[in-house]
């Protein structure tokens, strides 16, 4: 676009804007471009502003005893009336702005406008920069689209499709506009419509969700005595980490590129998908039944507080306010400024060493949880069962997908939140997607335990609790109850 450029008009015939500094001579006519009258009106622009060449009349800009210098005389003078071309008066913008403001810098970290400006301002900054020897004045320029109605046209006052800011707003709060801009993909125009700020809203209260149910469960947690080490977690705790690991990497590469909707839709799928869909509901168990102080319940609180303060930390360039509000309620571990999250820095993928092979047995047995749960749904369709817990689930496989499972044995009740889990040959009844694998759901065996529900033949096996499971019963001994 540069290369192709035509000679550039600087002057504009208009009665408002810039003026260009430039003098006539009554007598011979002639324009008088002097560093002498440039420097006097530069020092009376500094003082007055731009406007000042419209209040005064030409003598005003000319210095005390000066006189023509292609004639010699002194008999008077008038002004340019023309005006400097806009994208010379914006493209110069970089001199006067940066140049002059010591807590700015030159060049410009980043230029932001819209795709037109590469013949524009992007251009003209380019221009002037250039031709006064500096170079760039900008180290990056970033370019977006136009915002567009639900169907793509422009948004206008004789359509009556503009939605004001304020109005979503008022509407939603300022979040939710926030977080409409960065699930954009902005480098192609962006829609907004009533039914897209609505699905909008309905992402970040699952976002929102994921922190209450975070803060809900740390009630009791103190990161500075109750955090449990890393290598003492238990496996489903560190693939939480890990997961927590896989997002920050992502989200941080999104915020470092500008590709803030990858940023937006990767923490929204990870509060979704890894955590309330799969983490947060197989917790649920080890939070509410065991010990209060015991390990299993520590190393699930510290994993929730390690989520919790990091996704509020990732998260607080997109939804400030929200942010702000999760770090005034949750508790902090030492080394944290408690003020807010804009004086703690972004998170690492750090947490835990990543572990192929380890992300890829627990990715399969997600997997293998979402067929159970399609089958748990169509024998709770069937009144089979009620609730999971009520459910015995038998795995049919063979070869290596059945070695895979009895390895994973004793951890697949908890996984699938459900009482009994069996692995056989044959076919079962159901089909999901992983291969080689079908589900039968049958209603499971023994007594529902008073305490965390579950139905097993333990329950009244310890008299002091008659209406408990052998677990639940243990518990309570612990707590003295």
């Amino acid at each position: 676009m540069v290369r192709e450029r035509a000679d550039w008009c600087i002057s504009r015939q208009r009665k408002w804007g810039v003026p260009i500094p430039v003098i006539y001579c009554k007598d011979c006519g002639k324009e008088i471009i002097s560093a002498e009258v440039m420097d006097k009106v530069s020092d009376i622009f500094g003082e007055e502003g731009s406007d000042a060449w419209f209040a005064h009349e030409a003598e005003y800009f000319v210095p005390e005893g000066f006189t023509c210098p292609h004639c010699g005389k002194n008999s008077g003078f008038e002004k340019e009336t023309d005006i400097m071309d806009v994208w010379f008066d914006s493209g110069s913008s970089h001199f006067a702005v940066c140049k002059n403001r010591p807590y700015l810098k030159w060049p410009a970290d980043v230029y932001l406008e819209g795709a037109d400006q590469y013949r524009g301002w992007f251009q003209s900054s380019l221009l002037t920069s250039v031709a006064a020897g500096k170079g760039a004045p900008y180290k990056e320029i970033i370019t977006h689209g136009w915002t567009v109605d639900g169907e793509g046209r422009k948004m206008s006052k004789s359509l009556g499709n503009g939605i004001a800011p304020q109005e979503v707003i008022s509407k939603y709060g300022a979040d939710i506009l926030r977080l409409w801009v960065a699930s954009a993909d902005y480098h192609a125009d962006i829609r907004i419509s009533p039914e897209i700020l609505k699905q909008i809203s309905d992402n970040y209260r699952k976002i929102r969700n994921t922190a209450r149910y975070c803060l809900g469960n740390l009630y009791d947690f103190d990161p500075d005595k109750d955090m449990v080490a890393t290598e003492e977690l238990e496996e489903l705790d560190k693939y939480a980490l890990m997961k927590l690991d896989e997002v920050l990497k992502t989200a941080r590469e999104g915020y470092d590129n500008y590709e803030y909707h990858t940023t937006a839709h990767a923490l929204h799928n990870f509060c979704v998908v890894d955590m309330s869909n799969f983490y947060f509901d197989v917790l649920k168990d080890r939070l509410y039944t065991s010990a209060p102080n015991s390990k299993s319940r520590r190393a699930a609180q510290t994993v929730l507080y390690k989520v919790l303060d990091a996704l509020t930390l990732v998260l607080t360039p997109i939804l400030a306010f929200t942010c702000d509000e999760i770090w005034r309620e949750m508790k902090h571990e030492s080394g944290k400024d408690e003020r807010s999250p804009l004086f703690n820095e972004i998170p690492s993928a750090d947490f835990i060493e990543t572990d192929d092979a380890f992300i890829a047995k627990w990715d399969r047995i997600h997997e293998i949880r979402t067929d159970v749960q399609k089958a748990l749904e169509l024998a709770r369709n069937d009144k089979i069962i009620g609730k999971p817990l009520e459910a015995k689930v038998t795995l049919f496989a063979d070869g290596e997908l059945r070695e895979f499972l009895e390895a994973a044995a004793d951890s697949l009740p908890e996984i699938f939140i459900t009482s009994a889990v069996e692995i056989v040959d044959g076919e079962g009844e159901v089909k999901g997607d992983v291969e080689g694998l079908s589900v039968t759901i049958s209603k499971a065996e023994g007594e529902k335990c008073e305490r965390c529900w579950k139905f097993t033949r333990s329950v009244g096996t310890i008299s002091a609790h008659p209406t408990l499971c052998k677990k639940c019963a243990e518990t309570m001994k612990l707590l003295n109850i």
